[in-house]
């Protein structure tokens, strides 16, 4: 069979990883929803393929300004900054314009590249930008993924405009109704189908040594023991090949 590409693909394959039909697997469809959801939120939080980075474009209203905070939908797991943002949207007037310092740097010393000192460019970018930072500091961000809001500590009124667009640096998690390859990818499977195990383990415990027609003997004991173990290299494997490399960000 070809690669899964929807959820019910990805748990018939786990099954069939398992013995079905050979096999009679002793877990609920809803034991292996829960379990295949389990799996895709731990994929979607800590493997570096669950998420992409964006840049989130938002144009804010007047009932953000008075809530303090904008929304974000629930695929938002995390948040790294908001660009700078200052002035109004007009072409001249406020540093989103003429008068905006970088601007005028570009302007007056990059009229021609080979008469430009590069390093003293850079320098001087830097400069400003400790300056900046020193005098205005970054905007104090909060957010929570549950609450699907990032606040920002600021006057809002002051600051922002109706119409005002707010760029958010964040990232993502990978939908797989819209990016089906999600489904395909080696390391979910194998998380999926040992989650799926360990909950077929945790129903047959209870009657492990009783005794079937033909002579077969029940062990959940030993088959909860390698489900545990297969869960457990698995999620070390994801924390020290799979994860984005320790990086600041509110969520």
């Amino acid at each position: 069979m070809s690669a899964p590409t929807t959820k019910t693909e990805f748990i018939d394959y786990c099954l069939r990883k398992l013995g079905h039909p050979v096999v009679e697997i002793n877990v609920d469809d809803d034991q292996v929803y829960d379990r295949v959801d389990e799996a895709l939120q731990y994929y979607q939080e800590y493997h570096y393929d669950g998420v992409e980075r964006i840049y989130l474009k938002y144009q804010v209203t007047s009932t953000d300004i008075t809530n303090g905070y904008i929304p974000l939908n629930d695929l938002i797991i995390g948040v790294r900054n908001i660009f700078p943002f200052s002035g109004d949207n007009t072409t001249s007037g406020g540093t989103d314009g003429l008068f905006n310092l970088q601007y005028q740097l570009r302007l007056n010393d990059l009229y021609d590249l080979t008469n430009v000192s590069l390093v003293y460019y850079n320098t001087v970018r830097d400069y400003i930008a400790t300056l900046d930072l020193l005098l205005n500091g970054a905007k104090p961000l909060r957010f929570n993924k549950h609450q699907n809001r990032l606040y920002i500590d600021q006057s809002w009124a002051d600051e922002l405009s109706v119409g005002k667009y707010i760029i958010v640096d964040c990232y993502r998690a990978m939908d797989p109704a819209v990016w089906a390859d999600v489904w395909n990818d080696m390391w979910l499977k194998r998380y999926a189908v040992a989650l799926i195990k360990k909950q077929w383990a945790t129903n047959i415990k209870k009657f492990s040594g009783l005794q079937l027609p033909g002579g077969v003997t029940l062990d959940g004991d030993k088959l909860y023991a390698e489900a545990v173990e297969e869960v457990d290299k698995l999620e070390e494997q994801i924390q020290t090949n799979y994860s984005l490399p320790a990086d600041f960000m509110v969520g």
